[in-house]
């Protein structure tokens, strides 16, 4: 008898120390927003339209054609002209950067976001147990990293992550490996930066597909502190639900349509391929997969297996079963999708069925700031605070995609109103703008004219 009892006190407490583990490990697996700043660069660095045209115009390199291709792609390409660009393309030495321009692009977004984010939150940078930073365009020795931690004079014992080569995603990824550090370091604050080196990568050839960056691509930056800390809740803006990373780099078509490489004239960018609306469709697919049964309630996941199995069972699709799609806002507020490209985000709104005010911040936000790469997500965050959007219990989906092929997506909580202006304080009240046609075409239309063949 005493025999059994011995062995039941002892599986008693097996039982009793295996739920005071998991409790312990659940309260650290939290991951919680206590703020975020992002990037605005100088005035005398803005993009407007003369100061692009001189910038195409000195390119020697392009032909009548390849004037007009960008001229077409930047009239409708829905960046307005209050964008900013690198210091040195402005000051006309797009052929020759230094290292000097590139590590002084990056050091300015940083530097800057992250002395406004101690300031904000309220934390010094000796209190920063994890530090991570995504650049993918530079890899500088020392590292990024190590610039940081000297420049604010952290700890010896931080946890520092240096990414690069992770494309306009990676700030999503960044997210990810704080959250799993998380779960095995408790009580403890963590920084992400993201941004991206524009300067040095400038694309000084002619093929069409590697011009299309310098229309998109812009100087811009994201600092954001995380904490796992749950006596910090009420101080907190934002509360991780979910996150799901997905990466079809195996499929060789997948992995060769974003891709960094050398023209026939030397001249290095980013060579895009028709293939990438396809491998961004089935990346973006295979992840919602995962994360929307996590997000949206029972009624509307009945819905949707009922539906798709009659699509499926029937020859001749019924109109009822050609919604089969999931409707993501039964269980989403708002969508915070990286604003890569009109094109994309149309095709986004038109897949989701999403309405224009679903994609107005997004939209908004490339009109204003351009492509930002990884720090995106951030402006059209950004955006719907200053709007005064976001409302305590509302979701937001972050929806990010990047070459390799890879699509990275999260879902937060707003865990308190939210009205600060933020980066959009100057430009929030001419939002949104009724027509994103840039006026390049006013100026520089004679490209477009036929040539004199009498001439």
């Amino acid at each position: 008898m005493e025999l059994f009892v011995t062995i039941f006190l002892l599986f008693l407490y097996c039982i009793i120390f295996y739920l005071c583990k998991m409790a312990f490990q659940m309260r650290n697996q939290c991951c919680y927003m206590l703020g975020y700043v992002c990037y605005k660069a100088a005035e005398e660095t803005k993009l407007d339209t003369g100061t692009s045209g001189e910038i195409v115009l000195r390119n020697k390199n392009l032909g009548l054609e390849e004037y007009r291709f960008l001229l077409r792609t930047i009239v409708s390409s829905g960046i307005g002209e209050e964008t900013y660009g690198p210091r040195n393309v402005i000051a006309g030495r797009e052929e020759s950067p230094t290292l000097k321009d590139a590590l002084s692009e990056v050091d300015d977004v940083i530097f800057d976001t992250l002395d406004k984010l101690f300031a904000k939150a309220g934390v010094s940078p000796s209190e920063i147990d994890i530090l991570v930073i995504n650049v993918s365009m530079i890899s500088s020795a020392p590292s990024l990293l190590a610039r940081v931690i000297n420049r604010y004079k952290m700890r010896d014992d931080i946890k520092a992550f240096n990414l690069s080569g992770m494309g306009c995603s990676a700030s999503i990824i960044a997210v990810d490996l704080v959250q799993n550090l998380f779960k095995t370091h408790a009580n403890v604050f963590a920084i992400v930066v993201s941004s991206e080196s524009i300067g040095p990568n400038w694309y000084c050839g002619k093929e069409r597909s590697m011009m299309l960056t310098n229309c998109l691509f812009r100087i811009g930056g994201c600092s954001m502190l995380l904490t796992n800390k749950r006596s910090l809740r009420h101080r907190s803006i934002l509360m991780l639900k979910g996150l799901v990373r997905v990466h079809i780099g195996s499929f060789d078509e997948a992995y060769g349509c974003c891709m960094q490489v050398d023209d026939e004239q030397g001249y290095r960018g980013v060579f895009l391929t028709k293939g990438l609306p396809k491998a961004a469709a089935k990346a973006l697919a295979m992840n919602l997969r995962i994360l929307a049964p996590k997000m949206l309630p029972l009624k509307e996941l009945l819905r949707h297996a009922i539906l798709s199995y009659w699509r499926n069972k029937c020859k001749t699709a019924a109109p009822e079963a050609a919604k089969a799609g999931l409707n993501l806002k039964t269980g989403i507020e708002h969508f915070c999708i990286h604003p890569g490209g009109r094109a994309v985000i149309d095709a986004m709104g038109k897949n989701f069925n999403l309405n224009e005010y679903d994609l107005e911040p997004t939209k908004m936000t490339l009109h204003r700031f351009g492509n930002t790469s990884a720090a995106g997500l951030w402006y059209v965050l950004g955006y719907m605070e200053a709007k005064k959007r976001l409302r305590k219990g509302h979701r937001i989906l972050m929806i990010s995609l990047g070459g390799g092929f890879k699509c990275n997506n999260c879902v937060w909580e707003v865990l308190r109103d939210l009205d600060d202006y933020n980066v959009w304080k100057d430009s929030i009240d001419r939002y949104p703008v009724k027509s994103l046609v840039n006026p390049f075409m006013e100026k520089y239309s004679w490209v477009n004219q036929p040539v004199n063949q009498e001439a």
